[in-house]
């Protein structure tokens, strides 16, 4: 049973307010790039180029980040991570010209590379409940996505684009600040010392991370085209429902919010039930949704769509339970820092693919049945796994 209390689990809510902050900063500028646009007397078009260094480098100085982790610690690094957005969105703020912008969106992107590779490892040293906690601790960072659009919205409508860096720049440097007083980490050293199996690959790690890869392949561009294609999608499949792009809008929002809450659910399967035979379920049904939702419109596509995107959702927190099964806790920084870089990337082709198919004439419903065969890199992944978690449990393997 879904025990509340882990969800405001005290060692937990820095970290799960940390990973909302993350994805929250970095899509800040997605809403406020029109109005900065006209500030600046230049196009939306022109404008949204200065954001490219900062989303690259969200995903490129991951592993830099979890390099530095190792020379001062995770804790340090996850202050430095508010602080440094902080500072990079009240300058954004206080952009005298598109020059200081650019810089501090890049800065935003540099700062915000961190979290993912020092805080899931923080958050991974506790073992209690550890699926369901990440399935938690990846609904605060969809959250974050949720919400950057609403609440910048809010602030440039009652005041302008400036006040959405500025005051939620100043709530990440009191969050950070707060991050000093609090002990939301470990001692390593004292854990090392405590359980010597901590710093031991476990048996087969080289096959699970050949299923790592797959899976992260397959989950990279499935959720990159659904999150990146659904509006759309909405707004061409839906007109018998609404014409309004507002609402096909609102209703894209809701299958993303949702949808997370799926995370929550498979954590705690896998939990009790282990990770293989979940995750073989889960490619199996977002083969049946997503093919589905090729050949659905209006309300069917809505509930079609909103299935297929609750278990693309659900397998997010298994690829790190999988990372946390067989590789020790020193190494584990560089290990989701590799497989944030590789979903980055995968997911970067999301663009120039969709562009060739519908310029070479395919139709969006086409895009979402050849997308329907991705998950099957899901169910293989699962096949090749050595060993479910509930079974290296028996053999007091450290997880």
């Amino acid at each position: 049973m879904l025990n509340l209390r882990t969800f405001f689990l005290k060692r937990d809510i820095p970290l799960n307010i940390a990973h909302f902050i993350d994805h929250f900063c970095m899509l800040v500028f997605a809403k406020a790039a029109y109005d900065c646009a006209i500030f600046f007397n230049t196009s939306y078009g022109e404008i949204i180029i200065y954001a490219t260094l900062g989303l690259i480098f969200f995903g490129a100085f991951a592993p830099l980040a979890a390099f530095l982790s190792k020379i001062f610690s995770r804790k340090i690094l996850l202050i430095v991570f508010p602080i440094g957005v902080g500072f990079s969105s009240i300058l954004a703020g206080f952009s005298q010209n598109l020059l200081h912008l650019g810089i501090s969106l890049t800065f935003i992107g540099v700062f915000a590379s961190i979290y993912h590779p020092v805080g899931i490892a923080i958050l991974m040293k506790n073992k209690e409940k550890l699926g369901l906690r990440l399935g938690i601790n990846g609904v605060w960072g969809n959250m974050g996505v949720a919400f950057a659009p609403l609440i910048t919205g809010l602030l440039i409508f009652y005041f302008d684009w400036r006040i959405s860096f500025i005051l939620p720049g100043i709530l990440y440097l009191l969050f950070g600040i707060w991050l000093v007083f609090t002990n939301f980490d470990e001692d390593i050293t004292k854990s090392f010392l405590n359980n010597k199996s901590n710093n031991k690959f476990a048996p087969r790690w080289k096959n699970a991370m050949i299923s790592l890869i797959l899976i992260t392949i397959a989950g990279g561009f499935t959720f990159g085209s659904l999150t990146f294609l659904i509006p759309r999608y909405f707004d061409i499949y839906m007109t018998a429902l609404t014409q309004n792009v507002f609402i096909t809008g609102l209703l894209a929002s809701a299958v993303y919010a949702l949808a997370s809450f799926a995370q929550v659910l498979s954590g705690w399967l896998v939990d009790k039930k282990g990770y293989r035979t979940i995750l073989i379920y889960i490619g199996i049904f977002q083969i049946l949704f997503i093919f589905l939702t090729s050949q659905s419109e209006n309300l069917y596509l809505f509930i079609f769509m909103l299935l297929g995107m609750a278990f693309v959702f659900s397998q997010i927190p298994i690829s790190d339970i999988i990372i946390s099964a067989y590789i020790p806790d020193e190494k584990r920084s560089e290990f989701l820092s590799i497989k944030y870089v590789l979903n980055l990337c995968i997911g970067a082709l999301i663009l120039p693919i969709t562009g060739f198919l519908l310029k070479i004439g395919f139709e969006l419903n086409s895009l979402f049945f050849l997308l329907s065969f991705f998950p099957l890199l899901v169910i293989i992944g699962a096949l090749i796994l050595p060993l479910d978690i509930n079974k290296i449990n028996k053999k007091n393997i450290n997880i």
